[in-house]
């Protein structure tokens, strides 16, 4: 198991790397720079002090070997557009609120996409099955923000207890999280279904119901166990899609994550923000492909780990 997670750590540190490259590259090949735009014509000598004060003015390959240092003390650098605040200030002032975002979008979709998925699957072709469906339908289909502009139009203009915008209360977060969570919850409810079918069909479900365990017991204790895989698997990529925060949908209600810095900082063209919270998005990406590929050998008990890492 430590080989295992100690093979991962190092996959994981690679990919890393990779994506800062990429990034890097990306970012230096845009024409042009940070500072001046058309509209917006800098002297030549404050342009100078500029470039130095980033270190843009230095050879590319000393750029990039400085940035990687930095990443290596995770040190993103300062923002070229955000008066005296770093990337690392704005990322810690963001995070937290798309987490907390994220977190309560996560926690419906696993709390409601696994039971309708179950459901559907129990009541194969009846209503409790199309009703499912048709819900998984609509979450898979119809964008986040769509679901967000629809929010605001037709529910919070309408309920006064719930805010349009803003952010500070538990109110606050309703909308945005359901926003969030529908199309996760209707990835799961399929996966859920398409599982739970195939294992309710199983040699060994077929004997535990034969050796007179309850339907109950059965369907807990086996299928559900077996069947939630598919959901585990595709969990980590879910979790920090939505932890790090939906740029558009914190953008709808007004919600200050770390998502609606990165927009700004598109627009702004600031270049230290976009790769500090590209490459920070990217660690806690692969941290969470790292958590469940861990956690899916703990599940699974037909998966063990041999000298090969399989």
């Amino acid at each position: 198991m430590a080989k295992y997670i100690l093979k991962r750590i190092a996959l994981a540190i690679v990919t890393i790397w990779a994506v800062i490259t990429i990034t890097f590259v990306l970012m230096h090949s845009v024409p042009g720079n940070p500072f001046a735009t058309e509209n917006r014509k800098i002297p030549e000598n404050i342009m100078e002090n500029l470039m130095k004060k980033y270190g843009l003015d230095k050879p590319k390959s000393e750029q990039y070997i400085m940035y990687l240092k930095n990443i290596a003390r995770f040190d993103f650098g300062e923002s070229m557009k955000q008066d005296s605040e770093t990337v690392n200030q704005i990322i810690a002032r963001g995070f937290p609120v798309s987490a907390r975002l994220g977190v309560q979008a996560i926690l419906i979709a696993l709390i409601f996409g696994p039971a309708l998925g179950a459901i559907a699957a129990l009541y194969q072709n009846k209503a409790p099955d199309y009703i499912s469906m048709i819900i998984s339908i609509i979450g898979v289909s119809v964008p986040s923000f769509v679901l967000g502009s629809f929010f605001v139009q037709f529910i919070a203009s309408k309920v006064d207890w719930i805010p349009i915008s803003g952010w500070g209360e538990f109110r606050h977060t309703i909308l945005p999280s359901i926003a969030l969570a529908l199309m996760p919850l209707a990835q799961f409810a399929r996966l859920m279904r398409s599982s739970m079918l195939e294992v309710l069909g199983q040699d060994y479900i077929k004997t535990a119901k034969s050796k007179g365990i309850s339907r109950f017991a059965v369907i807990m204790k086996h299928a559900i166990r077996n069947a939630i895989l598919p959901v585990v698997s595709i969990l980590g990529t879910t979790i920090s899609n939505l932890v790090a925060g939906s740029f558009v949908i914190e953008k709808i209600f007004g919600i200050p994550g770390l998502g609606q810095f990165f927009t700004t900082s598109v627009f702004n063209r600031d270049y230290t923000l976009i790769m500090g919270v590209t490459v920070f998005y990217a660690m806690v990406l692969i941290a969470m492909m790292l958590l469940v590929d861990v956690a899916y050998t703990l599940i699974d008990p037909r998966i063990r780990l041999t000298k090969e890492g399989h």
